[in-house]
């Protein structure tokens, strides 16, 4: 059985969102209409503190942003064997997604952390589905949803 949260996603009225996701969300419109022009002068005008900004903002997002922007953006550990960013970046590829940013960290005892930013207004799987074509080759340890504008 799955964890709750895990690779599930949910739509949800604003009235059963918590007192402090529903100020996250107004610090966030704070900020991208420049009344507010850092993280720490939202939260303290809509009376959130910093933390709970950050516990929440890549987690939850107005609908009518997500319906517009379609970046996602996965955490991969792998094994640090020759050829596996090429084998991931061929898999994103036939999924039609666009890559966007990739940071790849020195591998430490055969290890390494790949964090990519994608464009997925093209891909042609559901978000379950790509998540577990990623987890599919044997060197990959895990991939974790960082945040996504495209559920």
């Amino acid at each position: 059985m799955k964890q709750l949260g895990e690779d599930q996603f949910y739509l949800v009225r604003e009235d059963v969102l918590t007192e402090s996701m529903q100020k996250m969300l107004e610090a966030k419109r704070l900020l991208v209409s420049g009344e507010a022009a850092t993280i720490q002068e939202a939260t303290t005008r809509v009376g959130l503190s910093r933390s709970a900004f950050y516990k929440y903002k890549d987690a939850v997002y107005p609908f009518e942003a997500i319906a517009r922007e379609r970046v996602l953006t996965v955490f991969i550990q792998l094994e640090d064997l020759k050829g596996s960013l090429a084998v991931l970046l061929e898999l994103i590829s036939i999924s039609h997604c666009n890559v966007l940013t990739i940071h790849q960290t020195i591998p430490v005892q055969g290890r390494a952390n790949i964090t990519l930013s994608l464009d997925v207004t093209e891909m042609n799987l559901s978000m379950e589905a790509f998540i577990h074509k990623l987890n599919g080759p044997s060197f990959v340890d895990s991939v974790h949803l960082v945040s996504s504008g495209a559920l």
